[in-house]
């Protein structure tokens, strides 16, 4: 969030039902209300579930941390309007209150524009810091109208696939800070707790030696992040084969594919091809490009990566793999976690980093790999 939560601010969190936002906004409170004074609305739960959650995460000595179960915009206002009233107000979720005189029901896209404009205009006012919660809809956007999203100052998302333990809060918009860094937590049975090397989280039950894997250096925002990659290629008993992919974008993986046959001459049309990020994160960024091509020749052919070896690299029409950035960042962090080489477009490379490199200049450089 750019360094701390400013005064006056207002954040928005959403996220999947059962993803963590609420036992993150309670431990956010826990931690806040040991300076300033703390409310927590619950528009969903009793007091008595948000008193067990705080227990079993262990909160102990947070007398400036009070909770109130209310869904009343106005009955909520009498109580922050008090003297001892508190700079950090958490409305959980926004969906669930309701401002007297609207007809609609709590939720619709008139209560809640009502409701948001209510509270922030009091955050502003007071100098409260406000943090809201958001339902999301099926398609993952937050329930609502769009305007709540350009109505607050920091937008953030809480992902995490409910088969895998780690969450990952990513910042959509930030006025306070960078909108492309990310925060990777591993949940416990006392909360969310940090991950501070995140490349050791996503690769730790990686198999080597196993077609159709590679491992590719990205960055979510200044954090080198190493994850994999894992294709299939497998025959396809209909006349149109699937395409299915985890984690990366479907056009990408077409427009990969073409290259690949039309400029590399591999054999993909008459297959079934299935492409996944392993452990739920999803990548945005075209470095990928050479990391996927690199598993799915590996799964097309049947022979494994060499061992140790990282991939990044953005793939033009022609074939072409094009210099991407942070490239020392993102060797760097290979290097750390003993990686020995890396397939990398050509440029330059910081001579204090220990790890070779071989160089691609187009993707027939993948025949070479596997040579």
């Amino acid at each position: 969030m750019g360094g701390g939560i400013v005064s006056g601010s207002v954040s928005l969190i959403g996220g999947e039902p059962g993803v963590g936002k609420s036992t993150l906004i309670l431990q956010i409170a826990s931690l806040i209300s040991h300076q300033l004074p703390t409310l927590y609305v619950s528009g969903e739960e009793a007091i008595d579930q948000i008193a067990l959650r705080a227990r079993r995460l262990g909160f102990q000595d947070t007398p400036q941390l009070q909770a109130v179960a209310a869904t009343n915009v106005n009955d909520i206002l009498s109580l922050v309007s008090k003297p001892h009233s508190p700079q950090l107000l958490i409305i959980d979720s926004v969906q669930t209150m309701f401002v007297n005189g609207i007809e609609s029901a709590p939720g619709t896209v008139s209560q809640v524009r009502a409701v948001a404009q209510i509270l922030i205009s009091f955050a502003k006012k007071s100098g409260c810091a406000l943090i809201m919660i958001g339902h999301m809809t099926k398609d993952g956007s937050l329930a609502g109208p769009r305007v709540l999203e350009h109505m607050v100052d920091t937008v953030l998302y809480i992902e995490g696939e409910k088969g895998h333990h780690f969450r990952i809060l990513r910042s959509s918009k930030n006025r306070f800070g960078a909108t492309d860094e990310i925060g990777v937590f591993d949940m416990t049975e006392k909360g969310l707790q940090q991950v501070p090397n995140p490349s050791e989280l996503f690769l730790s039950a990686r198999q080597k030696n196993v077609p159709g894997t590679a491992v590719f250096a990205g960055m979510e925002g200044s954090r080198p992040v190493l994850v994999e990659i894992q294709a299939l290629v497998a025959p396809s008993p209909f006349s149109a084969p699937r395409r299915a992919v985890v984690g990366w974008d479907s056009n990408r993986l077409a427009m990969i594919l073409a290259i690949l046959e039309t400029r590399a001459g591999y054999l993909l049309s008459s297959s079934d091809v299935y492409l996944n990020v392993v452990g739920g994160l999803r990548i945005s960024e075209t470095a990928a490009d050479l990391a996927a091509c690199s598993a799915l020749v590996s799964a097309l052919i049947g022979k494994p990566l060499p061992d140790n070896t990282i991939i990044f690299g953005e793939t033009g029409l022609t074939g072409e793999v094009r210099t991407v950035s942070h490239t020392d960042t993102r060797l760097r962090e290979a290097s750390k976690l003993g990686f020995s080489n890396a397939l990398i477009p050509k440029q330059k490379k910081s001579s204090h980093i220990n790890i070779s490199t071989t160089f691609a200049q187009n993707i027939n450089t993948l025949q070479e790999l596997f040579s």
